[in-house]
């Protein structure tokens, strides 16, 4: 009968080989190494601060809504009306009232046209708060 000594069992378990796991950990160094810099290539931008929020709530009165269907007809304060009109209407009240806001009611079934025309009139004519109403998503 042989006899297994516990010592002969140690050896064998301090005879690992090292070397394939260095040989990956090299390559996976170089490899890092190699791919930050080009994941990195956004341009550094020291960005201003803030200015302040609007400490007035706004009024039911400032607020003019223009509606677009999905036939593309447009609506103002609930009334059919051509975009000459809409746009000569939001610029009277814009000289009223410079605190105007716009919110643009599309369709989602609308062509995007009309609505851009909306926002480029606006714009054109200094009235730069304008916003895309949309139903929240719950």
């Amino acid at each position: 009968m042989r006899r297994f000594s516990q010592k002969n069992a140690l050896v064998t378990l301090a005879d690992i080989n090292v070397t394939p796991l260095l040989d990956l950990a090299f390559v996976l160094l170089i490899i890092f190494v190699i791919t930050t810099p080009l994941l990195e290539q956004s341009v550094q931008i020291d960005l201003p601060k803030g200015g302040k929020t609007e400490t007035q709530p706004l009024s039911r009165r400032d607020i003019k809504t223009v509606e677009i269907d999905r036939e593309g007809k447009m609506l103002f304060e609930g009334r059919p009306v051509s975009l000459d009109q809409i746009e000569q209407a939001l610029v009277a009240e814009f000289r009223r009232n410079p605190k105007l806001v716009v919110n643009v009611r599309g369709d989602r079934r609308a062509t995007w046209e009309p609505i851009a025309l909306i926002f480029d009139r606006c714009q054109r004519n200094g009235i730069h708060r304008i916003y895309a109403r949309m139903f929240p998503e719950r």
